[in-house]
């Protein structure tokens, strides 16, 4: 088991998603106050808010009607979910490109495993700017990124440099960073625990470290122990990804639009590559595929995803003139439009799962 400080954990946070996605849909509301939530007529409440609205003192779990009264020239708009799934599934997309190790914590935020990764040279401060990068290219809204040792401190980094920040907290730095840090930033420190501590003198990590793990236990039962380590920046969970994997893909935004058919299926042979090379690592860890498939964005920010049911169990079974025809297939769909990012994957499942174990699980 490799130690905290082998490890290289990125944590992802979108930046006031649900308002950003929606900005990204209406870009007449860029630069206005808009939050996301329920009708003031109906005692809803804001789900997220921008920051132009958090200057007015506006929050999540804010009344609307307290909202508008503190911001009348605030745009409330009424949440629609499906629409922030399919973001947050692109978003998922991006992540994998660099690590199969992701656990989703939300729609809006996830961390990433990439210790072993080989992107970027192994670099998780450069997988962090790719990602950041790669997220505005395809979906144009912004995130913040922490990397760090370990899940807890790297969550407390990427909201360090927020909005559209990334904060990189080496090994060595740690300690002096730890010290500094307000036990209020701890997770599980609430106002209530606050308070306590501030009773005790306790205000910083450094006042912590001062009392022993008996006190803590003494004076917060159970959580003291957490506490202990969290005040030294110890935090040993793993990433634990929710469930195996359904597809694999990887995709390329260009900086030029392609123009016609035979330039998108000219530009199709180094991401069959990096294809070839990811799945041969998945199909390693117990998966087969189960279907291949093409998407494109058009010029306009649409897309469409063209897909075959198919099984193998190598990527050797693969060619790329197969994708080419798929692409054609989907190029179709645009009726003539230029298109700006081809994706090409392909479907995963578990091969030691057969039909009758996957209808008992579900």
């Amino acid at each position: 088991m490799l130690e905290s400080q082998d490890r290289k954990i990125i944590h992802i946070d979108a930046d006031c998603f649900f308002a950003a996605v929606e900005i990204r849909e209406n870009p007449k509301l860029a630069g206005r106050p808009v939050a996301v939530g329920g009708s003031p007529e109906r005692r809803g409440v804001i789900a997220t808010c921008n920051y132009e609205a958090r200057q007015f003192g506006v929050h999540s779990a804010m009344a609307s009607a307290k909202a508008l009264q503190l911001c009348p020239g605030l745009v409330i708009l009424k949440p629609r979910m499906s629409l922030y799934q399919q973001v947050s599934q692109q978003l998922r997309t991006i992540f994998f490109e660099y690590t199969d190790k992701v656990e989703p914590l939300s729609l809006d935020e996830a961390y990433l495993d990439v210790t072993s990764s080989s992107q970027c040279r192994g670099s998780a401060t450069l997988m962090a700017q790719a990602i950041r990068q790669k997220v505005w290219e395809n979906e144009h809204i912004t995130v913040s990124a922490g990397v760090a040792p370990n899940k807890f401190l790297a969550k407390i980094a990427s909201d360090w440099q927020k909005p559209d920040g990334l904060f990189v907290l080496s090994p060595e730095q740690v300690n002096d960073f730890v010290l500094k840090l307000p036990v209020s930033k701890l997770p599980g420190v609430g106002k209530v625990t606050a308070k306590k501590m501030h009773q005790l003198g306790v205000t910083s990590c450094e006042d912590l470290q001062q009392i022993n793990s008996a006190k803590l236990k003494q004076y917060f039962g159970v959580f003291g122990e957490r506490l202990y380590l969290l005040a030294r920046g110890e935090d040993q969970r793993p990433v634990q990804p929710f469930r195996r994997r359904k597809s694999l893909s990887v995709e390329h935004t260009f900086s030029q639009d392609l123009p016609d058919l035979p330039a998108v299926q000219q530009s199709m042979s180094n991401l069959f590559e990096a294809l070839c090379e990811r799945l041969d690592r998945s199909l390693d860890e117990g998966y087969e595929m189960n279907k291949r498939f093409i998407k494109l964005k058009f010029s306009d920010f649409t897309q469409t995803t063209y897909e075959e049911r198919w099984i193998g169990q190598d990527s050797s079974q693969l060619s790329l003139a197969t994708f080419q025809t798929l692409a054609e297939h989907a190029f179709k769909r645009g009726e003539g439009k230029t298109v700006r990012l081809i994706g090409i994957g392909v479907g995963l499942r578990d091969r030691h799962m057969d039909c009758g174990e996957q209808l008992v699980l579900f």
